[in-house]
């Protein structure tokens, strides 16, 4: 990466690895994305699955998730086949301030996780 993007991002937990047999366990809680700046980098990875799984970011104006939508450009291909690794990266300035993700399990289980890399904002 150039500048040391690398070595100045911070990675941030969105969904520990969980067998996720319907969506309500395969969607993480809000996460506050205020402090961050540039691009924020989501990374999901697939393990084994059964079904299929369709996931896309969403944010909010809080950390309850009032006025949640999808953010635009972020969501990832849906999966069908085990051992999927896909990134998304969306600028920092173009949510509102808390993010989740949501996994769409169709059949489950799939075995997901998701991350996010982001550089804090230097104040």
């Amino acid at each position: 990466m150039l500048n040391n993007e690398g070595q100045a991002a911070s990675v941030v937990k969105i969904l520990d690895p969980v067998s996720a047999a319907n969506t309500a366990a395969a969607t993480s809680g809000w996460i506050d994305v205020r402090d961050y700046e540039g691009d924020l980098v989501f990374v999901q990875q697939i393990g084994a699955v059964t079904g299929s799984i369709a996931g896309k970011i969403q944010d909010a104006t809080d950390s309850s998730g009032t006025g949640v939508a999808d953010v635009t450009g972020a969501t990832f291909t849906s999966v069908s086949s085990a051992n999927n690794t896909q990134k998304i990266a969306v600028p920092a300035g173009s949510v509102r301030g808390w993010i989740r993700y949501l996994g769409t399990v169709t059949t489950g289980p799939a075995i997901t996780a998701v991350s996010m890399l982001a550089r804090p904002k230097i104040v």
